[in-house]
């Protein structure tokens, strides 16, 4: 999985904490987790292509969330940097090689090891789609609470009660 998916999480997850309509640019966004603008904008614009975030032009303009950060989901954000294309892509290695002299009936079952990958696969892809901005803000939140607070204050928000 590419840098692009972390960084659009905590990037989301910047956006939460600025509890406004107010959009960023990327310019800042960057500047504020040390990242490369002009990649950085990339994954945004993935984000914006699945309605996660909004791009707002102009001199005031930039990205906020589209909507509520209890309806983006970690596996929306993974589906929107990285594709949705399965993580495991069995080639029937079994069949060459040693494999190839075996009887057909042989291979008749499905693949043991892809069998395997795709329920791990799976149980993953559920996990991600089970846990919202949301859910990873009251987590952070809980085990950082100046996080918000410090965020707020380098976006040059008012500080947060």
């Amino acid at each position: 999985m590419s840098q692009g998916v972390e960084w659009a999480l905590h990037v989301l997850l910047t956006l939460s904490w600025l509890e406004d309509d107010e959009p960023v640019t990327v310019g800042r966004l960057a500047k504020a987790h040390d990242l490369p603008a002009p990649y950085l904008n990339k994954q945004l614009q993935a984000l914006v292509r699945a309605g996660i975030v909004e791009s707002l032009p102009g001199a005031r303009g930039g990205f906020r969330l589209a909507r509520p950060e209890s309806a983006i989901t970690m596996m929306d954000v993974v589906a929107a940097i990285e594709g949705t294309e399965q993580a495991f892509r069995c080639t029937e290695i079994r069949r060459e090689g040693a494999g190839a002299d075996l009887d057909r009936s042989y291979f008749e079952a499905p693949c043991v090891i892809s069998t395997a990958m795709r329920r791990a696969e799976l149980a993953w892809r559920r996990e991600l789609a089970g846990r919202t901005i949301a859910d990873l803000r009251a987590e952070v939140d809980d085990h950082g609470p100046d996080a918000r607070r410090v965020t707020r204050k380098a976006f040059g928000r008012l500080p947060a009660n």
